[in-house]
């Protein structure tokens, strides 16, 4: 593993790799254990898009860890401006041990791993999620003990984390059903053509058919890439897509729920639903030592 790009790059065993090291991370920050395994690294942070799950994580996640997060903004880079990927990335690697880059086209992340010499980490594309739903397989893993043979039913639009939890869920051996409106359940064509002949894996406009039976339910925002009449036009869309008391009834009775935040309580969600299921914060909270574990991953002994 050399970068993380998005995970169809990976393979079932290095995300468990990954899973495992997370959840021994998290249990020696808990008990107060330090873990310096990157003292002396420095991470870049690369922000074309604003956050603050992401950013905050990551440094908070390095400093553990014992090296120096270094953020850099679009105001801050010549990246965008006139200076080409090619020659910021062999810049970088000059200067710094790991790139982590949250922007919108994932092509500016894959260039940039071309490129430069150093790790380079997806911290969110529109394409791919790939952290975050590394998170969310830690905290399904927390609340169910295992991963394999559970059904996984994502609620929304066909953006990058329905293409990164289908990706993930089917890597770890899970049943995936993508519950979304017609029209909007489009995957990225590398993602259908990994997802499409697997038994395991299903999209459907019928929501209620969607979630039956699931053990976890997963949503996220309707409109994070859209303004003015196209978002408009997508909420009338996702009217009857509403994660609710009424939808989970035919989910399992011990189904989580997953949001990856920041909610829309009333819109895709209801406040009740996320009220009652704090697993969504401790799902926040596994950004955290899922990052982590990327970074020892890549930066430890490089």
């Amino acid at each position: 593993m050399q970068h993380l790009l998005k995970l169809l790059d990976l393979t079932g065993d290095e995300i468990i790799g990954l899973l495992n090291m997370a959840d021994q991370l998290k249990y020696e920050t808990k008990n107060g254990v330090e873990h310096h395994h990157l003292k002396g690294k420095t991470l870049g942070l690369i922000f074309t898009k604003s956050s603050t799950r992401t950013r905050v994580s990551f440094e908070v996640g390095m400093v553990q860890l014992g090296g120096y997060p270094l953020f850099l903004s679009a105001n801050d880079l010549q990246l965008g401006r006139g200076e080409p990927i090619e020659d910021t990335a062999k810049v970088l690697s000059r200067y710094i041990d790991g790139i982590m880059i949250r922007t919108f086209k994932q092509s500016d992340v894959e260039d940039l791993a071309k490129y430069g010499s150093i790790p380079v980490i997806n911290g969110l594309t529109d394409s791919f999620h790939p952290c975050q739903v590394l998170a969310d397989l830690m905290t399904i893993r927390e609340h169910k003990k295992v991963l394999s043979g559970l059904k996984m039913c994502f609620v929304g639009d066909g953006h990058n984390m329905a293409n990164s939890l289908t990706v993930g869920g089917l890597k770890v051996g899970m049943e995936v059903v993508m519950a979304m409106p017609k029209g909007y359940d489009k995957l990225h064509p590398d993602v259908m053509a990994f997802a499409k002949d697997n038994p395991a894996f299903k999209i459907t406009d019928d929501i209620h058919a969607g979630v039956k039976d699931a053990d976890v339910v997963v949503t996220d925002v309707w409109t994070s890439m859209d303004q003015g009449d196209q978002a408009e036009a997508r909420r009338k869309a996702f009217a009857g897509f509403q994660v609710n008391d009424s939808l989970m009834t035919h989910a399992k009775p011990d189904a989580i729920v997953l949001h990856c935040l920041p909610a829309h309580r009333g819109e895709e969600i209801t406040a009740e639903i996320m009220d009652a299921h704090p697993e969504i914060i401790d799902e926040a909270e596994n950004r955290l030592h899922a990052q982590k574990a990327v970074l020892v991953t890549l930066l430890k002994d490089k």
